[in-house]
């Protein structure tokens, strides 16, 4: 069972780095298309900056930062890590 919600909790951060990762491609795209007078999508980005991405940031920190500590937990403790 601790198996299978690890690997459920891994596939989501996986999924939650990809938005982050394709959210920064956009974001560099947007600001570059504004710099040559295109629009591309630079005002949806920032309306979608409170309820989509900075949580998905979060979500992502959270997570690297929880892996890190029962990681730590497990080696300090000797159990066993997987």
């Amino acid at each position: 069972m601790k198996d299978l919600v690890s690997r459920f909790i891994s596939w989501i951060l996986v999924i939650d780095l990809a938005v982050v990762l394709a959210s920064f491609v956009w974001f560099l795209a947007a600001v570059v298309g504004q710099s040559m007078n295109l629009n591309l999508g630079l005002n949806l980005w920032y309306s979608l900056w409170n309820p989509l991405i900075l949580p998905a940031i979060s979500i992502l920190m959270a997570g690297a930062i929880a892996s890190g500590i029962v990681g730590w937990l497990g080696r300090r403790f000797g159990a066993d890590p997987s």
